[in-house]
């Protein structure tokens, strides 16, 4: 019984102090506006596809980390998520240059699927999207 109390003591040590606060990288994450969506005109019910998005990199310190993707009956949010890694020396890119990413959505039993693709917000704050509705339809 000792043996265990002083395992769990040491287990608690570690687990308060091993981990150094010293670190000095500060990051967050950050929606950024997704400006093209490429989708099919209509969607099979039991396929899955792969939905291409395309955003503009705010600044070196920017960095894909994936999707904000929620779903409610046959409404589907999506969102693009950047990790903001600031180390002090960030600068803003051109938009030049699209960035594509992609998810894989699969059709389950809904007659339609609403997508709303986050494409900022306006001058009140509110969010505004790019809304598509898309059938589906039974397999050939």
């Amino acid at each position: 019984m000792r043996t265990i109390k002083i395992l769990f003591v040491l287990f608690l040590v570690t687990a308060l102090f091993g981990c150094s606060g010293d670190d000095d990288t500060n990051f967050f994450y950050e929606l950024v506006t997704i400006e093209e969506v490429e989708l099919p005109e209509k969607l099979e019910r039991g396929e899955t596809y792969t939905i291409a998005v395309s955003y503009f990199r705010p600044s070196n310190c920017h960095s894909f980390s994936g999707f904000d993707y929620n779903g409610l009956g046959n409404e589907r949010t999506v969102a693009i998520v950047n990790v903001v890694v600031n180390d002090g020396d960030c600068s803003a890119i051109e938009r030049a240059d699209l960035i594509e990413v992609s998810f894989d959505f699969l059709v389950g039993k809904e007659e339609s699927y609403i997508f709303r693709f986050w494409q900022g917000r306006d001058d009140n704050g509110n969010n505004q999207f790019l809304t598509v509705e898309l059938p589906v339809i039974e397999k050939s």
